[in-house]
């Protein structure tokens, strides 16, 4: 039975390789197709707001494969996406967004980097290792390497989403403080924005850098705001955000605003120093009883091990 399955593998090698450069040539036509009509304003202008050279100077100074190659590469993951559950769409659209758009990808991009990494894998495997792989374990390692290549992604999107939002939520309190500083020195609540996006470099300096921009660009301050609020999704942000949203209908003072939050902020990041303290004793504990005592067992008590199997046999044979 094992041979007559390995007999009809390699009889259908030739017919799946066939297959497989067929859809290499469908893939490469479409990545060279005439280009569709143009985003979305919304979507168009969301890419103008961070750019600050002009699309001469970026192509002049762009490398072969950032001209070349990467315009491709997106029109392959993009018709390789078009095959995924529109259901899948707003959620990673979501993520992405959260996770600061990493390579400037769509959803679309994203789903056909997880498909077309699924059909590399297991193809892949498929393809190189029928012939050697035990016919048992062939269709298991090839749907394992199949689902490694389409969930391995996904789990790096949701762990850079976490990050980004440690990261916020850990310059949240100094970034109140510098804008109540700004706007107590007579500065506006946008100037003092930019200027905490100026002054750093991290998630949330871009995202008020964003904000600005939007701004600037006519939208207004509380729209702006919500939409940083939507973009980011940390709840102390949100919380803030609100905040300074009702105090604008309701005329009170931002310097008066941005001085309690700033005392919440500073209260809040404590509290979670405490806890993340009372936490080490647990994890300490955990760490020492699975890994160090061991350990420490192994090497006082290793020595004296066959000594004592001497003695035990020395006294079963008495």
């Amino acid at each position: 039975m094992t041979n007559l399955f390995l007999d009809s593998t390699l009889l259908w090698s030739p017919w799946l390789f066939a297959l497989l450069v067929a859809s290499a040539t469908f893939m490469l036509w479409q990545a060279l197709a005439p280009a569709r009509p143009a985003r979305q304003v919304g979507q168009r202008l969301d890419g103008y707001l961070e750019r600050s050279v002009t699309l001469d100077d970026q192509e002049l100074t762009g490398s072969l494969f950032s001209r070349a190659g990467v315009p491709l590469l997106r029109r392959l993951l993009r018709t390789v996406g078009a095959f995924m559950p529109q259901r899948h769409f707003a959620q990673t659209q979501e993520l992405l967004v959260q996770a600061g758009e990493p390579g400037n990808f769509s959803a679309l991009d994203f789903l056909g980097l997880r498909l077309l990494l699924a059909l590399l894998l297991g193809g892949g495997y498929l393809f190189w290792l029928s012939a050697l792989a035990p016919v048992s374990d062939l269709l298991r390692n090839t749907l394992i390497a199949a689902a490694a290549g389409y969930l391995l992604p996904q789990f790096w999107l949701r762990r850079r989403v976490r990050s980004r939002k440690q990261e916020i939520l850990i310059a949240l309190p100094d970034a109140l403080d510098m804008m109540t500083i700004g706007v107590e020195a007579g500065l506006a609540f946008e100037s003092a924005m930019l200027r905490v996006g100026e002054q750093w470099q991290n998630a949330l300096s871009a995202e008020l850098r964003r904000a600005v921009n939007e701004m600037r660009m006519g939208v207004t301050r509380n729209e702006a705001l919500q939409r940083l609020a939507a973009r980011v999704h940390v709840d102390e942000l949100q919380t803030f955000i609100g905040v300074l949203v009702q105090s604008n209908q309701l005329g009170v003072s931002i310097a008066q605003v941005l001085h309690s939050q700033a005392d919440q902020m500073r209260l809040k990041r404590r509290q979670r120093a405490e806890e993340l303290a009372r936490q080490a004793s647990v994890k300490i504990v955990v760490v020492l009883v699975f890994f160090i005592l061991p350990v420490l067992f192994i090497v006082i008590l290793g020595p004296s091990i066959p000594r004592i199997l001497d003695m035990l046999d020395s006294m079963a044979r008495g």
